[in-house]
């Protein structure tokens, strides 16, 4: 029996019981899914053959505490947003310019980071991507990616202040 076709035999059986299990830590079915998914997808191209259930179970558990982890991260940075940055409306040519300036400036500081959490940052904040994505594209885990966002997004704030205070 190859790889793939023992994998998808324990998938087969314990697939029920993984969705419930992730469903307990995440608190959600839809989440559940996603992270059952993501767990077939991460092991697809390893060799695993029936005795490693275990594995299955510690990939879907790690992979579902990613994601509160993730979740925390993300409402942690939505509850920082200022009441002017979910403004919208007419943007005065002035405004538009200054705010290209710091964008650019932004930029340039982001050069000091290290080169991987530049990246992180970037396919985040620009491409959109999310941290699994990201940890993904970039062969690492989706821990990493929080801790480079975390380091990022204070190096960002600190940034910030320090204009400010110009």
């Amino acid at each position: 029996m190859s790889s793939a076709t023992e994998l998808l035999s324990i998938f087969g059986a314990e697939q029920g019981q993984l969705k419930r299990m992730v469903r307990r830590i995440t608190g959600n079915a839809h989440t559940a899914e996603d992270v059952v998914h993501e767990t077939f997808i991460k092991l697809m191209n390893r060799k695993v053959t029936e005795r490693d259930i275990g594995l299955v179970v510690t990939t879907a558990r790690n992979l579902a505490c990613d994601t509160i982890r993730a979740e925390r991260v993300r409402a942690s940075y939505a509850s920082n947003v200022s009441s002017e940055q979910l403004q919208t409306g007419v943007v005065d040519p002035e405004d538009a310019v200054a705010s290209r300036l710091d964008l650019d400036a932004l930029l340039r500081a982001l050069q000091t980071l290290p080169v991987r959490t530049q990246r992180i940052f970037l396919l985040s904040k620009v491409d959109g991507m999310t941290y699994p994505q990201i940890a993904r594209s970039l062969n690492i885990s989706v821990s990493t990616v929080e801790k480079e966002m975390i380091s990022a997004l204070e190096f960002c704030r600190t940034w910030r202040q320090r204009r400010e205070t110009i």
